[in-house]
Order: structure tokens, then sequence, then C-alpha cells
């Protein structure tokens, strides 16, 4: 395969002391492999742990990793926005640090670039709880009823995009699990094309899962409905 020119990767980690390492080391290998310039970046989100320092530790050893620390923890939403902002490279990839994907799977993305713009990877079979896939199943109907958007997994922490369809739509607005709807919902009124992928979703290990706490999923809807009349504001001027 020939290889890419160039190729930005970050990762948003909260609290992900024994999973980060693993994550960045399997991401190096990938990107050594596909792209001529790389760099792999984590948005630590105000982890309480020592995903600083483990990452601190793996970018003295590769001078293509590179921790972007938040102070305090923003959420899930915060981390995606810093890590879409602060890539530098044409080509733009994220993917949870938590270990549930595998970062081989960017191979199946790249083909849809002749094609599309954004690349959504969709879980063929998600490992959540039955909560949090009904959660998930609540959050495609309010995205369809508020916004028209129709993908199957628009929360599939595991995306590839053009790094001009980042700098062409309008700021994010939003900092919450309802960032990933904001990005795709704009992406698509901008005009550009989308793809979606199916990945393997895998058990996770270590660590928590924070996305399904009640406080978490209130923000999220608080913000969609923000988001909608934002939306409706932008739409009528």
């Amino acid at each position: 395969m020939k290889k890419l020119p160039q190729l930005s990767v970050f990762l948003p980690a909260y609290n992900e002391e024994k999973n980060i390492g693993k994550t960045v080391d399997q991401v190096v290998k990938v990107v050594k492999k596909i792209a001529q310039q790389w760099e792999v970046i984590v948005v630590n989100d105000g982890s309480q742990d020592k995903t600083k320092e483990v990452v601190e530790e793996l970018a003295e050893k590769e001078k293509g990793v590179r921790l972007i620390n938040h102070g305090q923890n923003k959420g899930y939403g915060g981390a995606i926005k810093t890590g879409l902002y602060k890539s530098k490279y044409s080509l733009v990839a994220y993917m949870d640090s938590d270990g549930q994907f595998n970062f081989q799977e960017i191979k199946r993305f790249l083909p849809q670039l002749k094609k599309a713009d954004l690349v959504l990877g969709f879980r063929k079979k998600r490992t959540d709880s039955y909560y949090r896939r009904l959660m998930a199943d609540i959050l495609r109907l309010a995205n369809w009823i508020l916004f028209g958007l129709n993908v199957r997994d628009v929360d599939c922490g595991f995306k590839l995009c053009q790094k001009k369809v980042i700098d062409k739509i309008k700021p994010l607005v939003t900092e919450s699990a309802i960032t990933e709807t904001e990005f795709v919902v704009r992406v698509k009124k901008a005009g550009f094309k989308i793809a979606q992928v199916g990945v393997n979703h895998n058990p996770r290990v270590e660590g928590e899962q924070t996305g399904g706490k009640l406080s978490i999923v209130l923000k999220a809807a608080q913000e969609g409905l923000k988001l909608w009349w934002i939306l409706q504001t932008e739409k009528n001027r």
C-alpha cells in the first residue's frame, strides 16, 4: 500500500492510565507503516490518575507522540474539539483510547476517501451494556427528529476526515456527548460527503466507562436542544 503523505491521529483520554500506553503503541505502529508524516496526539482531559505521566514518558521515547493537557475535565466533547483543532496534518483520525477499537482497521477507512470527506465508523456489534445501547438508540432517534441526521452510529469513537472539513465548518459550540452529533451535522450541512464503515468493538478490559452517567446524559440532552436552536438561528440569518 502506498503511504499517505500526512496523518494526524488524536486520542481523547480521561483516567485511562491502564489503557493509554497500549493504545498509543498500537496506533504508532500502524501510522509508521501507512503515513510519511504523522503525529499521535493524546488529549488528556483532566485525568485524576497517571494518564498524563504515562503519555509524557511515551512522548520522550517517540518524538511523534504529543500530549495536550486539559487542566480541568471538559468532557468528551471538549476533548474532541481540542483534538480536531490542534491536529495539523491534511488527514485527521481519532479513536477512543480505552482499548475497545483496533487502529489497524483504519486501513478499511482509507479507500472511502476516494468518494467521501468524512468517514464514520459504526460498531458492528456493540459490547456495551443494555443501558448504553438503549441510550444510543434514543440518541439516534433524537438526531433524526431534531437534525434530520440518519447515520448508523454517530457516537462511535472512530472517525477519519480531511482537515479541510474541520477548517471549513463553523466552530463547534457544544462540549458534551452531543459534540460528535454537532460535528457530523455541520459537515453534512456544509455539503461534504460522508461514508460509513463497520468496525469491531471489543469489551473494555481496564478502567471505567463514564459516558452513561446520568449527569452526562442530561448535559447532552440539554446541549442537543441548544444546538437545535442555534442551527435554526443560523438558518434564518
